[in-house]
């Protein structure tokens, strides 16, 4: 049906310009938070208390979107998501103080959590209807958009003022809204041929019944979280405390310690790049098992090698590691349990990005930074050791 091939293209393309846009808007406005800061007069702890609005408006939303999603179907809010993102990221640069800054960050907690629900969501049925494990993809865009922003908003932060850049975030996001929702909402969420239909009542169109999850599945959706919280747990602790390591426990200048992240950000794009290949070629298990292993490796070298170079060759070998066990992880449990799975499988991944952070710095004050990030090492080992016991689930 080629008509019908045509059409799931362009919604894969859709799809994959919000994946995109998401990252985009979100580093644009990660950049800008030093400038913010100095804007409001935050103390680094009450920014710190302020930045916590965008967490708990995330994953308070995660769990509430996956109901939403069933109820109206992912690509609408994906589209609302969209749009509620895009005019929340103007907010920050108004505000004069903390308080305002955390209430503000609530509502782009908000949207940014619900948009990831979402569009992951329309994301894992477009890919039991292809029978392609392409969802690699959709997080590599993802990483794109925001390597995109990150270095955008590097450039333009000398010359424009918070609120006339952020500005222009909620202008292009718009205007991507606008065009790829157009694209999203002509398309119905495709449902697979084998999709399980309830018996035909005369004179009714047959509908897909949605399943309530058995005690099982639901287990092994939290399973699937467990994993993504893994390997999100490394992304976050790089991306707080690598360049600090560099830095500090190596000596690097500061240009090269600043290149740690990058490093790692950027390996990561390019593993998901190749996401689709390598899990057509080793499957789900394989995959997470050996990206679990290689990060683990990757990381005990990246925080106990003696020299720069080796520290950084170490943080992009977990960046490839890392690349594709979170996609694989939100598909599983989607594919188990609908939008509800994609919802607790975010919220367990999202609670690890969050929980890195704070973990690295307890554990360096009672032992040293370099052993902290080794927990990093660990976590991923056990995300391997978990993907080979869920083998028979993932089916390959």
């Amino acid at each position: 049906m080629p008509g019908h091939s045509k059409d799931l293209t362009r919604l894969r393309i859709a799809l994959t310009t919000f994946f995109a846009l998401d990252g985009f808007i979100f580093a644009g406005w990660v950049v800008r938070i030093p400038a913010i800061k100095e804007q409001t007069g935050a103390s680094a702890s009450t920014l710190g208390l302020a930045l916590l609005g965008v967490s708990a408006g995330a994953v308070v939303t995660m769990m509430f979107t996956g109901r939403l999603c069933r109820r109206y179907g992912s690509h609408p809010v994906t589209v609302v998501c969209g749009i509620l993102l895009s005019l929340s990221v103007a907010l920050p640069p108004l505000t004069h103080s903390t308080w305002a800054l955390g209430a503000v960050l609530l509502v782009f907690g908000a949207a940014y959590g619900g948009i990831n629900v979402a569009f992951n969501s329309a994301a894992v049925d477009l890919v039991a209807v292809l029978r392609r494990p392409i969802m690699p993809s959709f997080h590599a865009a993802f990483s794109l958009g925001g390597m995109i922003g990150a270095g955008l908003g590097g450039l333009v932060a000398g010359s424009l003022s918070p609120t006339r850049h952020l500005l222009g975030l909620t202008v292009i996001g718009l205007l991507v809204t606008a065009v790829a929702g157009r694209a999203l909402l002509r398309y119905d969420s495709p449902v697979p041929q084998s999709a399980p239909v309830p018996q035909s009542v005369p004179g009714q169109p047959e509908e897909r019944a949605p399943r309530r999850p058995d005690a099982r599945t639901r287990r092994l959706v939290v399973v699937f979280g467990l994993i993504a919280l893994c390997t999100a747990y490394g992304e976050g602790a790089l991306a707080d405390w690598g360049t600090l390591h560099l830095e500090q426990d190596l000596d690097a200048h500061p240009g090269i310690a600043a290149a740690g992240y990058s490093c790692f950000a950027l390996a990561m794009t390019i593993g998901r790049l190749c996401g689709t290949t390598l899990l057509e070629r080793l499957g789900r298990t394989r995959t997470v098992v050996a990206g679990g292993t290689m990060a683990a490796v990757g990381m005990l070298v990246g925080s106990l090698a003696p020299s720069v170079w080796a520290a950084l060759l170490g943080f992009a070998v977990t960046g490839i590691g890392l690349a594709n066990i979170f996609p694989i992880a939100v598909e599983r449990a989607g594919a188990l349990a609908g939008p509800s799975g994609v919802a607790v499988a975010s919220t367990f991944g999202y609670g690890g990005m969050l929980l890195g952070p704070p973990a690295i710095g307890f554990m360096a004050d009672w032992f040293s930074l370099p052993i902290a990030l080794t927990s990093v090492a660990a976590l991923a080992a056990v995300a391997a050791v978990i993907g080979y016991g869920t083998r028979r689930a993932t089916a390959d």
